[in-house]
């Protein structure tokens, strides 16, 4: 059975509000849209959820007991950072919202909003979420490709990459021209490269 593409799971649209009004009436709304929505009462509460490899995104008041809504916007931008926030408040002020966005959050709604409003900001957030799963899957598989790489071939790897040709990478690594061949060609086959071009801008991922 082929791997799930957690790109293509249900979203999951993640409300985090004490007020259990505003819980109970944007679960339904979200879940009409076909996304799962999941309620916490608390900042801690969610943090004790497992992550979900899944595009997502956090619905947040700012206004929470213990843990405020930024102080868990601080906690998700360094965990999470697949996980969009979407910040909703009845008593926002000027400097809160530029705090907040300061900090990376999508949008910020000043209670009471209309449903769509909701509805575009979570839209634009999940795609956000979905772009970001996908380029962290690309870069783990990436990884294991050059995790696969012997020694010597990581070696090749750098000098090539770098710009030498192979009879300078040779005479740097005191092996002939035929063996750098033979180590470039495996490293492009494991690296699943196209070209060098391809195999220059692999490497250049990795290093982010």
């Amino acid at each position: 059975m082929p791997p799930v593409d957690p790109t293509n799971a249900a979203p999951i649209v993640f409300i985090v509000d004490d007020d259990i009004s505003v819980r109970e009436s944007l679960a339904p709304l979200i879940r009409h849209e076909g996304w799962q929505p999941e309620t916490f009462a608390s900042a801690q509460e969610f943090l004790d959820r497992p992550r979900a490899p899944v595009p997502s995104c956090l619905v947040l008041d700012v206004s929470l007991p213990g843990l405020t809504g930024l102080d868990l916007q601080k906690r998700v931008a360094g965990e999470r950072t697949d996980m969009p926030i979407i910040f909703i408040t009845g008593h926002g002020d000027v400097p809160m919202t530029v705090q907040a966005m300061k900090a990376g959050a999508v949008e910020f709604l000043t209670k009471p909003f209309g449903p769509e409003a909701l509805l575009t900001a979570i839209r634009n957030a999940l795609e956000r979420s979905r772009t970001a799963l996908t380029k962290e899957e690309e870069l783990g598989t990436l990884r294991e490709s050059y995790a696969s790489l012997s020694r010597r071939e990581r070696q090749v790897m750098s000098l090539v990459v770098s710009g030498k040709p192979n009879k300078q990478v040779g005479g740097q690594l005191g092996i002939s021209e035929i063996t750098v061949k033979a180590h470039r060609g495996k490293v492009m086959r494991k690296m699943k490269a196209g070209s060098l071009a391809d195999l220059v801008n692999k490497a250049a991922r990795l290093r982010t």
